[in-house]
């Protein structure tokens, strides 16, 4: 009951630990703009409004927040979500400025700060916020020193048939790059076209690899020239002067893993191609490199990354990269000698009429392969304009498929939150910040010259939603359709305006739904298009590192906490019991619903993608896949399937609790006093480096058991 005696709170300490320290540690110098002192005081003593109050009235966003995104200050504190707030802000407009000057256009300090102050306001309140990667670095010297976009991009595609005879690595040194970045790269392999020829290296050449990005970039792709270039020498790696695993990595979060995982890529690479001089490269082969590479980067991190491959719908051989009896060594569980194919998920291009029955089986067995409608992609923007064909050089998507991209492009992300606003003024009001933000981002160049020749004609950006399902349930769907219908038109009015004013092309698109799975639960909404899974009691797990100093305070609040199953022994899951106002799960939704959400929102809200992962019924629903391709045809750009299945696996993202056992909860768990971490007694933040979305957690958690 809510009226129960607790006994306290539990907590560290705040006394000698709280520190005053304004704009989250920033250099002397760092902005050109910034907000005044008195106007980020005022909001000092303000509640931050985080989302998902559980049981014990903690806030689970808030809990979110501290573990990923708030940076440990100088004097080793950490930031409050104020600091971040002012952070970001005073990072966003100092872009601006300093563009502006740059290239002489007119700039009013007077009128930036008034646009800052509700900037401000309706981030702090939670109505928009950046991805997860702006949370992490937008304000930092990453971002506003060194002036480098990359770390703020979420997305990027490469396509392999951008292989030269004389770098064929190339596109492969991108994606891991990108990768390592914690951009999601999506992938092709239409390499195989190019008629490359595996060679065997006569000579060899020591090769000490540095401590860097780029030393783990360059070995890799000299190693992988060294087979498809003639007359090259093979390097033999000396890993000395990589930093031993465990040691923090201060500019994107996490910890580093030693030199093992790049080891292992590149005796992967070696043995891949050793004794085959002569035979061509293979389809196969290119998804190997690529999935490789992505196991690399990840291993040893708290989080997962997401690849996406995308192969041909009539090719057998790409439709059983994921069949253990095809390919039982890359799909191997073992793990003495573990497969490599669970790093990306597979996409199939189709077009409008293709044959779509030779993909129905591995939908219904395992949810793949995707599909992406290149030909949708490159005709349309909203599916309910005219076709325009603007983005008739798209060759791919990124990870989520939320973008249609160039080979090489990148893309910037932002979010809004539709159940955080009053009505559709205010929805509007927002809709002028979070592009902003967007856009402001293209302003900075990558350190990638055909990224920046191609990020700078085609200004991509992607303005997305979350809580379209929840809304639509509360509001309707006509006034869904009339808020998106409307709010398109507004962001494309101030696209007009402001790319006038800062002296650059309007985005060639705009708008998109991502599947926002960290940054919605700060605010306490569905990710995206999607019904969450628990509706309106269910059970929340979370994922912290073992060296969590927040781990002992949820043991002793009586929070229910386990090894995770997939690295018991660096990760810990914690489960928070939550009551929402959702009136429906996921599971109570049929599978037709879920696409006609997706359709509707294609048609008049998303002039890129919608990212849609269409959960079904697998004994009662599998036999509607094959129609609602055909009926949906063309209606959609890309889509991607999941069977919920009869198994249950433990410490999934959501699982449904009963109103029973929610009170039950109430009884037990204990408010958490988190004054303490803030005062300087947790590490820093992990960071947002990969996917975080629920889709990349559930696959996780199922390729464990």
């Amino acid at each position: 009951m809510r009226g129960r005696f607790r006994h306290g709170t539990i907590g560290f300490p705040v006394e000698g630990y709280l520190h005053k320290h304004r704009n989250g540690g920033k250099e002397l110098g760092l902005f050109s703009f910034e907000l005044t002192t008195d106007f980020v005081a005022s909001y000092k003593d303000k509640k931050a409004p985080f989302g998902y109050r559980d049981a014990a009235g903690n806030s689970v966003g808030e809990i979110t927040f501290l573990r990923t995104y708030s940076r440990l200050k100088a004097d080793g504190t950490k930031e409050t979500w104020v600091e971040v707030c002012e952070r970001v802000i005073n990072g966003m407009y100092s872009l601006q400025k300093d563009h502006a000057k740059r290239q002489r256009l007119p700039w009013s300090d007077a009128k930036a700060a008034a646009s800052a102050k509700e900037a401000f306001d309706r981030l702090f309140t939670l109505k928009w916020t950046p991805p997860g990667r702006g949370l992490w670095v937008m304000g930092t010297p990453l971002v506003n020193e060194q002036r480098n976009s990359a770390a703020l991009q979420n997305c990027a595609f490469v396509s392999t048939g951008s292989m030269v005879k004389t770098d064929p690595a190339k596109p492969f040194a991108f994606l891991m790059e990108a990768s390592m970045l914690g951009v999601g790269v999506g992938f092709d392999d239409k390499g195989a076209d190019k008629d490359f020829t595996i060679y065997e290296p006569k000579e060899t050449y020591e090769y000490k690899i540095p401590d860097t990005r780029e030393g783990w970039v360059e070995s890799t792709a000299a190693l992988i020239n060294a087979y498809l270039k003639p007359d090259t020498k093979a390097p033999v790696f000396d890993y000395q002067e990589i930093r031993p695993a465990g040691t923090p990595i201060k500019t994107f979060g996490g910890t580093a893993a030693g030199h093992e995982p790049l080891k292992k890529l590149h005796d992967h690479i070696v043995s891949m191609f050793t004794g085959r001089a002569g035979e061509k490269l293979s389809k196969t082969d290119i998804a190997d490199i690529g999935n490789m590479i992505g196991v690399c980067v990840v291993s040893g991190n708290v989080r997962r990354s997401a690849e996406l491959l995308i192969g041909q719908i009539d090719d057998d051989t790409f439709l059983n990269l994921k069949n253990p009896e095809v390919f039982p060594e890359r799909n191997s569980y073992d793990p003495a000698k573990p497969g490599w194919a669970w790093m990306s998920n597979n996409s199939v291009e189709a077009k409008v009429g293709s044959d779509f029955s030779k993909i129905i089986d591995g939908i219904v067995r395992n949810g793949e392969p995707g599909v992406v409608w290149m030909d949708v992609s490159r005709k349309y923007g909203r599916l309910i304009d005219p076709p325009n064909n603007k983005d008739w050089r798209v060759t791919g998507y990124n990870p989520c498929a939320e973008q249609s991209l160039e080979s090489y492009e990148c893309c910037t992300l932002v979010e809004t939150y539709l159940n955080r606003h009053t009505d559709l003024d205010d929805f509007k009001r927002t809709l002028k910040f979070a592009y902003l933000y967007a856009k402001t981002v293209t302003l900075l160049p990558t350190h990638w010259e055909e990224t920046n020749a191609i990020m700078q004609r085609n200004r991509r950006i992607g303005t997305s939603i979350s809580g379209i399902a929840n809304f639509a349930d509360n509001n309707g769907w006509t006034v869904l359709r009339d808020w998106l219908n409307t709010g398109y038109e507004v962001v494309k009015k101030y696209d007009e305006s402001y790319s006038e004013w800062l002296g650059i092309r309007q985005s060639i698109k705009m708008t998109t739904v991502k599947p926002s799975g960290t940054v919605s639960i700060l605010a306490g909404e569905s990710p995206g298009v999607h019904w969450a899974s628990g509706g309106k009691f269910f059970n929340r797990a979370i994922r912290f590192a073992n060296s969590d100093p927040m781990l002992p305070l949820f043991k002793m609040a009586n929070y229910r906490v386990e090894p995770a199953s997939e690295s018991p022994e660096t990760t810990s899951v914690v489960f928070f019991p939550i009551q929402t106002d959702a009136k429906r799960a996921e599971k109570e939704v049929s599978v037709h619903e879920k696409v006609a959400l997706a359709v509707v929102v294609q048609r008049y809200w998303s002039d890129n993608s919608v990212s849609v992962t269409v959960t079904f019924d697998p004994e009662k629903e599998s036999d509607s896949i094959a129609s609602i391709l055909h009926m949906h045809d063309g209606q959609l750009k890309t889509i991607s399937f999941l069977p919920m299945g009869n198994m249950v696996y433990p410490q999934m993202p959501y699982t449904q609790i009963t109103e029973e056992e929610y009170e039950a909860s109430r009884m037990n768990l204990m408010p958490i006093d988190l004054s303490g971490v803030y005062a300087g007694m947790a590490a820093d933040a992990i960071g947002e480096a990969y996917c975080t979305t629920d889709a990349c957690e559930v696959k996780l958690i199922k390729d464990s058991q």
